[in-house]
């Protein structure tokens, strides 16, 4: 057992009581106190504000020229800084009910449309005189930086000389009130699974640019707080870090750094001692207080400064299989995202498109897409097919790393088929149990419509137990993390499909492991997602994502 042997404790008893079962919810707050509902954004009133140019859609790289070859690596500036954050947490549209009020949608995906996950960039001289070198916060509403901290050119200097040529930072962090106040106890696990929307999201975008996307994972939670000047936050509304992010031109030099990055204490002083700009705007007047999110926020906190054997995948060349068919810009699918309300229940996916999808998440065929993530795999994926031309409907499995297979094959029903389904064997999936799931999908997910009226639903089954006692409490986020970054990646493949995609956090945690036989904490269910062909609400007025900020001021 690991040392932090009570924190371990503290996660699996988080995890035992936030699961849903047939006969109760997870502790919530049972009703919407819309009078307390969190104001959709954080910004620091009194800080300088940059405010940033804005993407055009039909520029850039086809979506299906990113699962070929790296591309060109785009010079570090205002205008490429400024189209990283346009297509990874800006906004990207309005919906409005006629007579209502209009609500805002962003380019990255969030649970109840809530958006825990606040960015930072900290950056040197790269991108002057437009962006001088600091640390900003990132505004959607404005699609603009806040200037936080203007820091000595020399601490930056400090850091820069552990980073490939160019590189910067970003910072992810969560505000636990903008979900726990909708969704109560569970809301934690909610805001991780964002954590990992947004990864995805900077990997998508970074990518369009030939940027490399990378989580740094070798500092403490308290060192990156620092860096992104919310140490000093405190109370219900504060943020809690979650992690830091290196991205560079995908040159040589940064495809062959692997050292891990560590920030001098004599830095990590002079950057708290450094004067921050702004005043944090209140969310709410009134919370309700959920302590066990606190407890088990304070146990999974990182506390070590090294890679605390965080293991990194070897580089494998990437086979993309089936690559899309869609003509689309990137940028077109990546602002085009939608989460999908409802599914016709009638349209077919092709076996091929089908295969594409599932090969692009498959860990090893697609470096660019999960090399952001240091450790190895930890996710594999139990499908529920129902309308996919020329496969059977029934319950499949995706092993999406090999070393999985034999311990899925233990944990999981001794009964199952195991039979693959790629006569060119490129995709470890497998036939476990032939046979109509449209009822089972729609149970699991909470008796909801949408996981059986898709063209498949699945459910994220993560390493659990073992992985955590080996690696510490502070690991149980990251799989949350990884499961949000194969979601992002679900929701824009859907999109270059012709479909749409939604992520399904309200299932029934143990029902679905029922269903696959297994007993123990070998295997859990984290996250459950459905794709399909969706029903549109004809109601819904659609605005440009930054059309108010002619008539608007914050």
């Amino acid at each position: 057992m690991h040392e932090n042997s009570s924190n371990i404790e503290v996660v699996f008893d988080y995890h035992e009581r936030t699961k849903h079962q047939l006969d109760r919810y997870a502790r919530g707050p049972g009703y919407m106190d819309w009078s307390n509902q969190p104001h959709p954004f954080r910004y620091y009133e009194g800080a300088p504000r940059i405010a940033l140019a804005h993407g055009r859609n039909s520029e850039g790289p086809l979506y299906r020229d990113l699962f070929t070859a790296p591309l060109a690596a785009s010079n570090v500036d205002y205008q490429t800084i400024s189209q990283l954050f346009y297509y990874s947490m800006a906004l990207s549209a309005w919906k409005k009910v006629p007579g209502g009020e209009a609500w805002s949608l962003r380019v990255n995906p969030s649970s109840g449309n809530l958006h825990p996950t606040e960015s930072y960039l900290v950056i040197g001289e790269q991108a002057s005189p437009m962006i001088a070198g600091g640390l900003y916060h990132y505004q959607p509403y404005q699609h603009a930086l806040e200037a936080r901290r203007v820091q000595d050119k020399g601490l930056w200097e400090v850091i820069a000389e552990q980073l490939p040529d160019q590189a910067f930072l970003v910072g992810l962090s969560s505000i636990y009130w903008r979900e726990s106040w909708k969704y109560g106890e569970r809301a934690y696990r909610y805001c991780h699974h964002d954590v990992g929307h947004a990864l995805g999201s900077f990997t998508f975008a970074g990518a369009c640019l030939g940027w490399k996307v990378q989580v740094v994972d070798s500092l403490s939670d308290v060192e990156i707080s620092i860096m992104l000047g919310i140490d000093k936050q405190s109370g219900i509304e504060a943020e809690h870090v979650d992690c830091l992010i290196v991205v560079c031109p995908n040159t040589q030099q940064c495809l062959t750094v692997k050292a891990p990055l560590t920030i001098n204490p004599g830095v990590i002083q002079a950057l708290q001692e450094c004067r921050l700009l702004g005043d944090i705007n209140r969310l709410s007047n009134n919370h309700h207080e959920w302590p066990i999110i606190e407890k088990v926020a304070s146990s999974t906190e990182k506390y070590c400064n090294n890679v605390c054997n965080a293991e990194k995948p070897d580089n494998k060349p990437t086979r993309p299989g089936h690559l899309p068919q869609c003509n689309k810009t990137a940028f077109q699918i990546i602002h085009q995202r939608r989460s999908a309300l409802a599914m016709d229940g009638v349209t077919e996916l092709a076996r091929s498109v089908f295969f594409g999808i599932l090969g692009r998440l498959q860990v090893e065929r697609n470096a660019m897409l999960f090399e952001c993530l240091p450790w190895a795999a930890n996710v594999s994926l139990f499908l529920f097919v129902h309308r996919v031309r020329d496969l059977q409907p029934g319950l499949y499995v995706l092993v999406r790393d090999p070393s999985h297979e034999s311990l899925l094959r233990k944990s999981a029903n001794p009964d199952f088929l195991w039979e693959r389904q790629d006569s060119e064997d490129y995709l470890r999936l497998y036939l476990l149990a032939p046979q109509e799931v449209q009822r089972e999908a729609k149970i699991i997910c909470c008796h909801q419509d949408i996981a059986a009226d898709g063209v498949f639903s699945l459910g994220m089954l993560a390493r659990f137990g073992d992985v955590i006692a080996e690696k510490g409490p502070w690991y149980y986020p990251r799989l949350y993390w990884e499961t949000g970054l194969i979601g992002q990646i679900l929701y824009l493949e859907a999109e270059a499909a012709g479909m749409r995609s939604t992520g399904i956090g309200c299932f029934f945690d143990d029902v679905m492991h029922q269903v696959l036989g297994i007993t123990d904490h070998s295997w859990q269910s984290l996250y459950h997602f459905t794709v399909g062909a969706p029903l549109e609400d004809q109601r819904l007025q659609s605005y440009p994502c930054y059309h108010h900020l002619d008539s608007s001021v914050m």
